[in-house]
């Protein structure tokens, strides 16, 4: 039977270690969900409505929603090994190699101005004020979005993120900020795999860019892999100079994606405990669970109501109303929207729900946090499953907005800046914190339930790229 090495599940089996994490993450606050969860019998399909609850559950108090994030951290890092080793155990142990640094400076002049590629152009000025203008009268963004990328724009200074080291793991992500950091001229500590190719690329932003990039050097290889190295890198972060600012931007396909984000999560515990000015920085799907605010629910209802009954009827009657259901309750002030796609899978959501215990949990205990939810992006990991292209291609007659990664990349970079520099008082509830500048892409207004509306917007979207 294979097991993988370097940082891995307790078994061969990571659906059984996922039941266990959110039982546990529940049975504090919600014991008739966690019972649930350990009777589900069909992970695959039923982890929908459990990551569901998670967050339901922890809405009636934020000290509720806190103590999911904490219990579910907690069993996740009990039971994720690092060889014959727990996490912390690995990482508690001194490293056997010692790395060394490679340093390599821009040759282009730092931009000194908020510039956002969008279909063909670059956006500056008045034309970024009414793109913005236009992306929150439609619903694409919610409205403190808007006004986070204004105060950037406004504050071209913050760019350059003076003072402080932006270590991102997983510099050669499409979603990443490590190109826009570069451009502005920032401190940047670029960490991917120790292949050719990914390393090749680096390098040459790195010199194509207008700041300082380090890289982490492992005997004769340059990189680092987090599943395998986990203990060396951690000791080479924690020596660096200047106050850090994790940013976990690592993907991997099924399980593989929960292994890389609890080797980046054990980092980032073991830094924030031994040096707790570290700030955290983290990218939310918008295909998950959240909790929505009420002006987003209330342009949802709008959109359903004026919506064209003689078109939705005879689906919702061929599917026995399985298709096109409304987004929302007509009366609900506060909204669940539940955007998870089946076909990314349980581990991607237990990935992804890891980050956000964390964030909830650090910023609970101090430290600066950025997480924002980005938009539905065609990266090249979202459109090589052909289902999903295809609802990409189909979504804009839902009334969702599909941005390309060039955009996506330098709006989240403008927001991670946004959140280290504004001076911004978080909110002390979790929820609240989530929705503040989401860029849902128009997920959290549309009319339908994202689910009912899949497989109709693949459809759609398979037959404009034929036709």
């Amino acid at each position: 039977m294979f097991m993988a090495t370097g940082v891995r599940f307790p078994s061969d089996s990571s659906t059984a270690t996922a039941r266990h994490v959110v039982a546990d993450a529940l049975r504090k606050v919600d014991p008739v969900g966690a019972h649930a969860v350990e009777r589900e019998t069909n992970w695959r399909r039923g982890y929908l409505t459990h990551f569901t609850r998670l967050l339901e559950a922890g809405l009636g108090s934020s000290q509720d929603a806190l103590t999911i994030a904490t219990e579910g951290l907690r069993s996740i890092h009990e039971q994720m090994r690092c060889g014959d080793e727990s996490l912390g155990d690995a990482l508690s142990t001194p490293a056997s190699d010692v790395w060394s640094t490679v340093e390599i400076s821009g040759t282009a002049e730092p931009e000194t101005e908020l510039s956002v590629p969008y279909r063909g152009r670059r956006l500056t000025g008045s034309e970024l004020d009414a793109q913005l203008d236009d992306w929150v009268s439609r619903g694409v963004v919610e409205p403190t979005f808007s006004d986070a990328i204004r105060d950037v724009a406004a504050h071209p200074q913050w760019l350059r993120l003076e003072g402080d080291t932006v270590v991102v793991l997983g510099a050669g992500a499409e979603m990443g900020p490590y190109r826009s950091l570069l451009r502005w001229g920032a401190d940047v500590v670029a960490v991917d795999l120790p292949r050719s190719d990914i390393q090749r690329r680096i390098r040459e932003q790195a010199r194509e860019g207008a700041g300082r990039v380090r890289l982490p050097v492992g005997g004769k290889e340059t990189g680092a892999d987090l599943l395998h190295h986990l203990p060396a890198l951690a000791s080479w972060l924690e020596d660096l100079e200047g106050r850090l600012v994790l940013g976990t931007y690592c993907y991997a396909d099924g399980a593989t994606h929960v292994r890389v984000t609890m080797a980046a999560d054990a980092i980032a515990a073991r830094l924030v405990a031994q040096r707790p000015d570290t700030a955290l920085a983290y990218l939310a799907t918008p295909t998950d669970v959240f909790a929505v605010p009420a002006g987003a629910v209330t342009t949802s209802n709008e959109a359903y109501e004026s919506g064209r009954r003689l078109v939705r009827a005879p689906f919702r009657a061929l599917s026995r109303g399985r298709l096109l259901q409304r987004n929302y309750p007509p009366e609900a002030e506060l909204g669940i929207c539940d955007a998870l796609v089946p076909q990314q899978g349980p581990n991607y959501a237990l990935a992804k729900r890891v980050q956000r215990w964390r964030a909830a949990a650090a910023r609970q205990d101090g430290a600066t946090v950025s997480l924002n939810v980005a938009p539905a992006t065609r990266t090249a990991s979202v459109v090589k499953n052909r289902a999903l292209a295809a609802a990409y291609a189909g979504a804009h007659r839902f009334g969702v907005e599909v941005f390309e990664p060039a955009t996506s990349n330098v709006l989240m970079a403008a927001l991670l800046v946004h959140d280290l520099r504004s001076g911004r008082v978080a909110s002390d509830e979790p929820w609240r914190e989530e929705a503040y500048a989401a860029a849902h892409g128009g997920l959290w207004t549309a009319a339908y339930h994202p689910r009912s509306a899949l497989g109709l917007a693949a459809v759609l979207g398979l037959a404009g790229s034929r036709g």
